[in-house]
């Protein structure tokens, strides 16, 4: 039977000389993203519980989570309910169903990074607060949504760093959370080992404000700090993606001394460096060029940081791109085995201290395969603005599930 473990400041996890420390150890990682993890804690107890005993049977212990979203019922491309419905307004159901889903990760020695909030449309986010500061104004929203345009969305999103009434509406939510109390076990979140990390956002950009950027991630960073003196903070950052528009750049985004630590994604597919309908040739090339991305991210981090790094999100789709729960995924395990080996080697070089799959689906299956995400479909992988069932990993993946399971078991058999 699972038990809640007791508490105490060791077990916190820490950064020393670059390295995520937990009770006096090295603290590696391969875990996941189980993003609506929230959710279910809300409406689906009985699956969530389902769902972190197969991530614990696998070894799982890491679970990057968003604890955050924004807009009403008729709000478009984004998960619902939202937890926030109009600027101060919050649903309690919601609350209390990260309750649940965090003492459930206690029983079970997990851990969670817990995103505040988006750069992207899928849960509301930054796009979200800033059509409420200007009298709820329409978000030009990117593609699937009809005459979709990604660089108007994002630099529409990108105006929330400069806009002050925005910014203090996530700052109230930041407070909100930080200083919450669990209803189920009486823990305040400050003073609960679970949380690993406070995260910024998910993938924010400076898009033509990295001055405004980079003063907000410093700012927020510090005022997290200033409520809780417990736990680390990131900022969820995709890294020195191949597009330079972003407005990003690795190493002065995570100088600030409240950041703790460095996260990047990868994205072979999405950024066009993998094409899976000619795997064969396409494939070699794309990791080639990963293993550039991922030296490079690395490099900063240990070289001139001196900070730990994970790389918090990368996917593949299955086989030829399929949408069907049973196709294949040759190419898809091959690429996992890829990362996971280059986690283990660099961590013991370096700096390099964890990795989480984009994204764990377990039981949940797309309503069709290839459609846009519905209210009152099953929650997975893949976000509610995406084609369900593009990178999702699902419970009967038996083939992924037994090499994520050899290198979380050699990643934590690595630990010193």
């Amino acid at each position: 039977m699972l038990s809640i473990q007791p508490v105490d400041g060791q077990k916190f996890v820490q950064v020393k000389d670059g390295k995520f420390i937990k009770e006096g150890q090295t603290y590696k990682y391969i875990g996941t993203n189980f993003w609506y993890g929230m959710n279910l804690g809300a409406f689906d107890k009985e699956r969530l519980v389902r769902e972190l005993d197969r991530l614990n049977e696998l070894g799982v212990k890491n679970l990057r989570l968003m604890v955050a979203s924004e807009g009403n019922a008729e709000s478009e491309w984004r998960l619902q309910p939202c937890l926030q419905t109009t600027p101060g307004v919050y649903n309690e159901e919601l609350l209390e169903g990260l309750d649940f889903l965090l003492n459930e990760m206690q029983k079970r020695q997990m851990l969670g990074v817990l995103c505040l909030n988006n750069f992207w449309p899928w849960s509301g986010g930054m796009s979200q607060y800033v059509s409420w500061a200007n009298n709820n104004e329409a978000i030009p929203f990117p593609p699937p949504a009809k005459d979709g345009d990604w660089r108007k969305y994002q630099e529409y999103s990108a105006q929330f760093y400069t806009n002050k009434k925005a910014l203090a509406y996530f700052n109230d939510l930041i407070k909100l959370l930080v200083n919450r109390k669990n209803t189920v076990n009486g823990l305040a979140y400050t003073e609960d080992p679970t949380i690993m990390a406070w995260q910024l956002a998910n993938e924010p950009e400076g898009v033509n404000q990295e001055q405004a950027y980079r003063k907000w991630l410093h700012s927020t960073a510090k005022y997290i700090k200033s409520l809780d003196s417990n736990h680390l903070v990131s900022i969820g950052s995709e890294g020195n993606t191949p597009f330079p528009r972003t407005g990003n750049n690795f190493e002065k985004d995570h100088q600030s001394e409240y950041i703790d630590y460095c996260t990047f994604h990868l994205w072979i597919q999405n950024w066009g460096l993998y094409n899976p309908q000619k795997p064969e040739i396409s494939y070699k090339e794309a990791i080639v060029k990963a293993e550039q991305y991922i030296n490079q991210h690395f490099e900063i981090a240990t070289k001139l940081l001196n900070k730990p790094i994970v790389l918090e999100e990368f996917g593949i789709s299955r086989d030829f791109n399929s949408y069907e729960t049973k196709a294949e995924t040759k190419y898809r395990d091959a690429y996992y085995t890829y990362i996971f080996e280059k986690i283990l080697e660099l961590s013991n070089k370096g700096n390099m201290s964890g990795a989480n799959f984009w994204a764990w689906a377990g039981e949940g299956r797309p309503r069709l395969p290839k459609v846009i995400w519905k209210t009152g479909d099953d929650l997975i992988g893949d976000p509610p603005h995406e084609l369900q069932g593009w990178y999702s990993v699902y419970d009967t993946d038996e083939s992924t599930k037994v090499i994520i399971k050899k290198y979380t078991t050699l990643i934590s058999e690595s630990e010193k």
